[in-house]
């Protein structure tokens, strides 16, 4: 409180001193015991009025002692049970969490993870996945800018995420308590195969398979290949305590179309602990088409590059490059992308109306935009010399195809002739176009379809920076690929749009994501937001059934089946107000990754204790490891000073003396009869 304010405060006290001598005292002749009593009173009410006119900032200082967090994270996935280590899970944390040296030095916090992370002291330990490396960004985002100490109660092997090695912050010590026996049982194991999800009808298709082994002598096991009865490849691989692991390419025929099961298998003379991982399911879909893609241009440019490499992430798909005058005949082609198209490209536009291929155009500085007013009407372009750079913003509304929107808005510009363009009613926006955060009100990327031919327009150069920056942000190209494959399919598609449309894989492996998507749409083609759809799930075999609802997402309706057994399903997916229906199958596989390893990830766990500066421990070192933390003197709490400044006039009880006071005053006055 500073000097002014209690200076104004003496004053308001010898105010309201003055005031009530003023009305009971002066001049009143007859000063009896009851008028000091009123005049203290009202003095009591002046004083309060006067204070809250002042309004002056009272202070509180206060301290609170704050911990440093000890976060104890515990793997619930199943790989635990597999491996015998459940109790000793839940005893040492039961010891960590019980421990009252450690509850008073720190801020004990226990969290469990499996493919995810939660706050939880309940473990069940039914994960079907492990991550170790969402355990590090969980901890990085919920305790940023501060130094504290982890204890991961873990086997060590992780299934899904980056490597998590690197993935602790270096400043911030990790110490890994190392569950299962790590005793080296002799073990041989299928540790990944490879192979497409679709190959094409009486081709040749490779499987690349990797294979592991554990143990202190030399054997030679037996690997092969299956489908039902009928086994497709063969062979011996030798391993040693020298020759850990071997690579195996077999090509294998795709004679039948559909859906195919293969079976890959490993088995030696050898007992093993675990025979789970000698053998793996996988499947492929065998297809008798292929989407042959033509991308005519006249330049070379990265966006040529990066569009190929995309498109054939999808091996349904091939691309061709040429130029206009090379190109033979366009029903060779299922999609033609005319990147920038100049007034060469007259031909081919001519050539196409009597053809019809679904079209792609990419503009940019060097389109012939007059052309493209000639050739086409879906938009009307009136463009200056001048360039500029557009931002993309998503549209939700956008129904012609489910697809989400991967960070369109954080997206390098991409650079076209500055202009206005102008859109027929039968044009659909999937982006539209910013300059500086300022709508255009014109499309960046559109699509139009006119007497079933199939258009789309992408409007400006340097697409490949979005594949470079999408790479950049999700260390991955797929997020970006499945957006230009859906357009290509989109394209590639001359089928009669449908009322419900309803996207899902042909297979799954267990413990997959099953994830089931669909779209309806009103007579207008427009999307239903008030559509109520359900998906009954049956198993072939046992006959079981299951029915869900499907919720609504941002433009889709979406439901999740997680959880369903190995097997055959077939599903019928109904909307409810229309009587609309679709029907289809998939099947799960039967693989857990889970029951994949025979012992903890020792190696793993004890890099990542060196890469933090720290130590891992066994179960029977959990004294250790507390000794350890307790006696470090980097983890100290620390005393918070917390000062709260309060307004007077946000004192409520004053003004309820305040009211008291006078209404004190006024009973008194009324029973000594001086009203």
């Amino acid at each position: 409180m500073t000097s002014s304010t209690i200076l104004l405060i003496l004053l308001a006290v010898l105010i309201a001193i003055g005031l009530s001598y003023f009305q009971y005292i002066f001049k009143n002749k007859n000063v009896q015991r009851i008028t000091w009593i009123l005049a203290s009173i009202r003095f009591l009410a002046w004083l309060g009025v006067l204070l809250l006119l002042i309004n002056p900032i009272l202070s509180r200082k206060t301290f609170e002692t704050i911990k440093t967090p000890l976060p104890i994270m515990v793997d619930n996935s199943s790989s635990v049970v597999n491996l015998n280590a459940k109790e000793a899970a839940i005893n040492l944390h039961q010891k960590l969490t019980s421990n009252s040296a450690l509850k008073d030095k720190f801020d004990v916090q226990t969290y469990r993870f499996d493919s995810s992370v939660e706050t939880s002291a309940i473990f069940d330990f039914k994960g079907k996945q492990t991550n170790i490396d969402e355990v590090a960004k969980h901890l990085k985002s919920v305790y940023r800018n501060m130094v504290f100490p982890t204890v991961i109660i873990s086997d060590g092997n992780q299934t899904i995420g980056s490597d998590y090695v690197y993935g602790f912050e270096n400043r911030n010590k990790v110490f890994p308590l190392i569950l299962g026996d790590t005793t080296t049982f002799l073990d041989i194991k299928i540790g990944q195969l490879n192979v497409n999800k679709y190959v094409f009808h009486k081709n040749k298709f490779p499987v690349e398979v990797f294979l592991n082994y554990s143990g202190s002598k030399s054997i030679s096991a037996n690997f092969s290949i299956s489908q039902g009865n009928n086994i497709l490849n063969t062979q011996t691989v030798s391993f040693s305590p020298q020759k850990k692991s071997a690579i195996l390419n077999v090509l294998l025929p795709a004679n039948q179309i559909g859906l195919q099961i293969f079976k890959a298998s490993i088995s030696s003379k050898e007992s093993e602990k675990n025979s789970y991982n000698n053998s793996k399911n996988f499947a492929v879909e065998v297809i008798d088409q292929k989407t042959n893609v033509a991308i005519i241009t006249e330049i070379n440019h990265p966006d040529v590059g990066a569009l190929k490499r995309a498109i054939e992430t999808n091996s349904q798909r091939k691309v061709t490059v040429v130029k206009p005058q090379e190109i033979k005949s366009l029903s060779d082609f299922n999609v033609l992308i005319l990147y920038q198209p100049s007034s060469n490209f007259r031909s081919i536009f001519e050539s196409n109306s009597q053809t019809g291929v679904n079209t792609l155009i990419i503009t940019g500085p060097s389109t012939d935009y007059a052309l493209l007013n000639q050739v086409q009407k879906s938009l009307i372009f009136k463009m200056s010399g001048q360039r500029e750079d557009y931002s993309a913003s998503f549209q939700s509304e956008f129904n012609l195809f489910a697809t989400e929107d991967i960070g369109f808005f954080q997206f390098p510009p991409l650079q076209n002739a500055f202009g206005t363009i102008t859109t027929n009613s039968n044009v659909e926006v999937l982006l539209a176009s910013k300059i500086r955060n300022i709508d255009t009100n014109a499309p960046l990327l559109a699509f139009a379809e006119n007497q079933g031919k199939r258009m789309a327009f992408l409007m400006g150069e340097n697409s490949w920076k979005w594949r470079m920056y999408s790479h950049v942000e999700t260390k991955s190209y797929e997020k970006y690929d499945v957006f230009v494959d859906k357009i290509i399919q989109y394209l590639s598609s001359d089928n009669a749009r449908k009322s419900l449309v309803v996207n899902h894989e042909r297979f799954y492996n267990s413990g997959d994501a099953i994830e089931i998507t669909a779209q309806y749409f009103n007579k207008n083609y427009e999307l239903d937001e008030k559509a109520r759809l359900t998906i009954s799930v049956v198993n072939k075999k046992t006959k079981q059934s299951k029915k869900y609802d499907l919720l609504r997402s941002s433009n889709a309706f979406k439901v999740n089946l997680d959880g369903l057994e190995a097997g055959q399903y077939e599903f019928l997916v109904k909307e409810l107000n229309s009587n609309s229906s679709y029907s289809g199958s998939f099947e799960i596989l039967d693989f857990d990754i889970e029951k994949q390893f025979v012992n903890p990830d020792v190696t793993k766990l004890k890099e990542l204790a060196v890469q933090t500066a720290a130590t891992a421990f066994m179960p029977n070192q959990v004294d250790d490891l507390i000794d350890t933390l307790l006696n470090n003197a980097d983890y100290k709490a620390v005393e918070k000073a917390i000062v709260r400044k309060t307004p007077l006039i946000d004192w409520v009880l004053l003004l309820i003396l305040i009211a008291t006071a006078l209404g004190i005053e006024w009973f008194v006055r009324k029973y000594n009869g001086m009203l």
